[in-house]
């Protein structure tokens, strides 16, 4: 959470809180009136927010209309399905608003911006594995801003290296660490986007039930893309000046991140035995209540009470940062939107045309999961709009008689991939902006090759896991 200003104070922030709220609710209490309520707030947050973003942001807004109206003049049951689409993308605004309030939390903790640069510093031969574990790290809690943070601190790090083209490949090297560590936890984290829309997509499963599959995903990213770095290691022609190695245990310098992932880790898996409630309710009610306790426990100036000060960064949390963020959420919500109604549109023109995707081959449609998402991602599709338009097209888990847990994680690693090459995605832009190259450059020109190498190494594994 942010300093407090007494300037720039925007009440539209209160709204994407009224929609994680009754979100909240509806998760512990199944009332409709609540997920009815989430649905309208989101739809006026996002009429509010469009008035301030993007023209591209317009053009999102623009193919949901037409969507509506199409629904509304061939189906008879057109106001469901938008009802749907709506409380989708609700979900998605409240999970971005709920971890808005960790990140932010986070980025003004001293203890936690020294971890990164203890990472960021590691020797040469370290500082890959160092970072891409990093990234994994941060990127439970931070999202992408694991990459900004990351690699805010990495640039830092490599202004001291005299030499231009040394500084470049580390720079590279750097980045791509970091880029995967993060894409990793789009696999399994029941913090993340990848896993909240996918559950909701795929009935008859749980997190805890999914969760070591995936886990192992994201186990073979994170080796795979430290073996290609270490074989493919470029070599420069003038050797690397020596540095003094980094200083300090491991464990005693990541102890901050690592206490809090497990308050966090743990709390949600209890929360979600005890009460019984999806995993997706106890991380919306369960990160906003630690990002607030942990601000209270932050350096505060003297003479301001801990309540007093603590009151003011929520304040400023609601008024000043998720303003800022419309653009973000907008992108977010459209992209459930456009996904859910357009999938609920495409189903009967499909049938209507002879096409029956339950008549693929299972093999099929678990590979192609892994690599039609990416590529989805090369012409603009966010990974929520993807997912959520081509999953529920396609036949369930039992009618394919295969485990739940084979199509979550071809879907979840699909989604990962997308996440390391796609040059629309913010994990990419933030890299290329850091790396001084191309968004294109920082997807497919870094991880072309990984993303051919991971994809046939997690096309072989959920094979694997459909035929347990």
């Amino acid at each position: 959470m942010t300093e407090p200003s007494k300037s720039d104070k925007d009440l539209t922030g209160f709204m994407p809180i009224c929609v994680m709220l009754c979100i909240i609710g509806w998760e512990y209490t199944g009332l409709a009136v609540l997920s009815l309520l989430a649905g309208l707030f989101a739809a006026a947050t996002i009429l509010v927010f469009l008035t301030r973003t993007s023209a591209s942001r317009m053009a999102f807004a623009a193919i949901a209309v037409g969507l509506i109206a199409w629904a509304a003049a061939t189906r008879g049951d057109w106001l469901f399905a938008v009802g749907v689409a709506t409380q989708r993308g609700a979900l998605v605004v409240a999970l971005f608003t709920a971890l808005g309030a960790i990140r932010t939390a986070a980025m003004s903790s001293d203890s936690i911006l020294e971890c990164g640069r203890f990472l960021a510093r590691q020797r040469p031969g370290l500082r890959y594995a160092s970072l891409t574990v990093g990234g994994h790290l941060f990127g439970l809690i931070l999202l992408y801003g694991s990459i900004s943070l990351l690699g805010s601190l990495a640039a830092e790090s490599l202004a001291r290296d005299p030499d231009d083209d040394i500084r470049r490949i580390r720079t590279r090297r750097m980045m791509v660490a970091i880029q995967r560590g993060f894409a990793s936890t789009l696999c399994w984290s029941p913090l993340g986007f990848s896993m909240a829309i996918t559950l909701t997509l795929v009935p008859g499963t749980g997190w805890a039930q999914i969760a070591p599959a995936c886990i192992a995903s994201a186990l073979m990213m994170l080796l795979t893309g430290w073996a290609l770095d270490t074989i493919m290691k470029p070599r420069v022609a003038r050797p690397a000046p020596a540095r003094a190695p980094q200083e300090g245990r491991w464990l005693v310098q990541l102890r901050p991140l690592l206490v809090l992932l497990s308050v966090v880790m743990s709390g949600v898996l209890l929360l979600h035995l005890l009460t019984g409630v999806e995993v997706i309710g106890a991380v919306m009610s369960l990160v906003p209540a630690v990002a607030i306790g942990w601000v209270a426990l932050q350096p505060r100036p003297d003479g301001i009470g801990r309540a007093a000060w603590t009151g003011s960064r929520i304040m400023a949390f609601v008024t000043q940062d998720l303003p800022r963020y419309r653009g973000e959420l907008v992108l977010l919500f459209m992209a459930g939107f456009i996904g859910s109604l357009g999938a609920f549109l495409l189903v009967p023109v499909l049938e209507a045309r002879g096409l029956d995707l339950s008549a693929a081959p299972t093999w099929l449609v678990l590979v192609a999961l892994i690599w039609v998402i990416p590529l989805t991602g090369q012409i603009g599709m966010n990974p929520i709009l993807a997912v959520s338009l081509i999953v529920p097209l396609l036949p369930s888990a039992q009618e394919m008689g295969i485990p739940a847990v084979a199509l979550v994680a071809a879907i979840t690693g699909g989604w990962a991939l997308s996440g390391t090459t796609s040059p629309f995605t913010a994990s990419v832009l933030i890299a290329a902006a850091l790396g001084r190259v191309t968004p294109r450059e920082a997807g497919l020109g870094w991880n072309g090759l990984y993303t051919l190498v991971m994809g046939t190494i997690l096309s072989l594994w959920v094979l694997l896991l459909a035929a347990a």
